[in-house]
Parts: structure tokens; sequence; C-alpha cells
């Protein structure tokens, strides 16, 4: 076990610092992760994925570094975990300027991330991308 940090960024690496504070999504603990497991069928694709409390830890670390962009980034993708990749791709083209016919599409996206997966993070910046997209006229396709 790691001795008690002084502040987040002392568990950078977590890997290395901290191993005992990531989890895959089954539980399994990060040191089971190992080739010979994955060769044995012990760690299957399930546990290869990302948590969003892993996610999480890695945004305290950044904002412990003064790194807020990337925390808030951090914090988004552990927002994004639960998502379908489906609905992330459609909203991702979604976002890209002249691919939304208005903001209410946008808004309407924004809800539904927000209702059905409590991706409150990545809604709110759908909701600020409508506004500037409407400021910007970026609805019209431009190409």
């Amino acid at each position: 076990m790691s001795a008690k940090p002084v502040s987040d960024l002392d568990l950078y690496p977590v890997s290395e610092k901290a191993p005992e504070r990531v989890k895959t999504p089954t539980g399994k603990p990060l040191s089971a992760l190992t080739l010979e497991a994955v060769l044995s069928g012990e760690v299957g694709n399930e546990d290869i994925a990302i948590t969003p409390e892993a996610l999480l830890l890695q945004a305290r670390i950044a904002r412990a570094a003064g790194r807020a962009t990337l925390a808030e980034n951090f914090e988004r993708a552990a927002d994004l975990v639960r998502v379908p990749q489906e609905l992330i791709l459609d909203t991702y083209e979604l976002l890209r300027p002249g691919r939304a016919r208005d903001a209410q599409q946008l808004l309407d996206r924004a809800a539904q991330l927000r209702r059905d997966y409590g991706a409150a993070r990545v809604a709110a910046l759908i909701e600020e991308a409508a506004a500037v997209y409407t400021r910007r006229g970026l609805f019209v396709k431009r190409y």
C-alpha cells in the first residue's frame, strides 16, 4: 500500500504511486491486468475499459497540477463512460459546424444526455455550443 499522499498531485502517476485506487469496471485491481491474465481469459474486454472513478481521480490530479481545463476534460470524459458509443459519435457529428439544423437540436441532445445518462457536464458544454453557434450563425451548412 502506498504512503498517504500530501496532495492529489502526489498520486501521479497513479499506476506507480496509488494503483490500489484504480479498479476495472468489473472490480479487478490494476495489478490483475497482466498479459498472462489476458492470455488465460481471466481478463476480458470488459476489464480493459476505464471507469468514471479513474477519470475523476485523473481530474483531481490535473486540478492539483493547475491544469483546470484538462481536469474539466477528464470530468466530461467520466460523464461519457456510460453513454453508448453510437450516441457519442452522433453527438460529435452534430457538434460540427453546419451539421445541426438549429439550436433546438443541440439543446434536445443535451437534455437527452443529462436525462438518460446523467452527463450534466457534457450537456452544459453542448448548451454552451448551441448559444455560440446561434451567435455565430453556424447552423447553416457552409460546404
